[in-house]
């Protein structure tokens, strides 16, 4: 396995690391704990989770399912670098959701209470709150490790400008900002405009989610939501790229899928493609991701198949 530094942190994460979004819902847990086991055996370390996860089981379910997990592993716990999410409602309460302050801090209790952890990692905001000033989140987050309950703050789906502003405005001692989990793959390129240059120049690391486009860039007949006929009519409106994308991945001698992610860690400030497989199989067949190396042919050709969008503001302005 690949370990790279989590943006300007210390921090060593696994270049591929493990989404559980899947786990509780569609994938049972019997499945789902085997998929730990055999990522833990393959040197992954990167453990992404978020406190509404959960699906059909309800919100809190995975990481309900991850305590289990971690209580049937004794030690396994500090092996990994645990990362979680806060943001999305929990209940109908009215203040059981955002980034408020009063929400971070009871919301931080009830993740480490469901994983069976006395602190996370990665503490992620998981989307930006527009009501919540941020000096009122920082302040949140501020006591959370100065009381030792998470290490570092990442962000989710966050715009350029509010990435530069948090990881800009800790003040003289804070770290600040130092991840962003982005929508990021082939198909959808707009992060290259300003939020990977945001990232870039903050030094704060990109964790691509959805990198295989929900399925788009899987091989043919790889199943789950790929069957779908939302899916199908995506496919079919995509065909000439995605032909062109399954030529090019074989006369590689890998998979689409494994192409699609390796692209992703070629790419500026990612650190970690996060992955969310439904099966042993499925991620299986992407461990050879941190080998492959693509060879500037290979990354134009691709970019010709897949054109880029920016960065900002030479892709609109001339």
């Amino acid at each position: 396995m690949l370990y790279r530094r989590l943006g300007r942190t210390a921090l060593k994460v696994s270049a591929l690391g493990l989404g559980t979004m899947n786990f509780g819902g569609r994938t049972p847990e019997t499945e789902a704990f085997a998929i730990l086991d055999r990522a833990v055996d393959a040197g992954v370390n990167f453990l992404d989770t978020a406190d509404q996860y959960g699906g059909t089981a309800g919100v809190g379910a995975t990481e309900e399912l991850l305590g289990r997990w971690f209580a049937r592993r004794p030690g396994v716990r500090d092996r990994l670098v645990v990362a979680t999410k806060v943001h999305e409602p929990m209940s109908n309460d009215v203040n059981d959701r955002g980034l408020s302050a009063r929400h971070i801090r009871r919301a931080c209790e009830a993740s480490l209470r469901r994983l069976g952890v006395d602190h996370i990692d990665l503490y992620q905001l998981h989307h930006y709150d527009r009501a919540a000033p941020l000096d009122e989140t920082w302040q949140a987050l501020d006591v959370l490790v100065g009381q030792s309950k998470i290490v570092y703050v990442g962000s989710s789906n966050f715009p350029g400008w509010v990435i530069a502003t948090a990881a800009a405005g800790g003040g003289d001692r804070r770290l600040g900002l130092v991840s962003e989990q982005h929508l990021y793959h082939l198909l959808e390129r707009r992060a290259e405009l300003e939020v990977i240059p945001s990232c870039e120049h903050h030094g704060v690391a990109l964790l691509p989610w959805s990198p295989l486009a929900g399925g788009l860039l899987a091989p043919a007949g790889d199943g789950g939501r790929r069957g779908s006929e939302r899916m199908a009519a995506e496919r079919s409106a995509k065909a000439p790229q995605l032909d062109a994308f399954a030529e090019l991945s074989s006369d590689l001698g890998y998979s689409t899928s494994s192409v699609a992610l390796a692209w992703l860690l070629h790419r500026p400030t990612v650190a970690s493609t996060i992955v969310g497989p439904a099966t042993v199989e499925q991620f299986e067949s992407v461990l050879d991701v941190p080998d492959i190396v693509l060879t500037p042919d290979v990354l134009d050709r691709i970019d010709e198949i897949f054109p880029p969008v920016g960065p900002a503001p030479e892709a609109y302005a001339w």
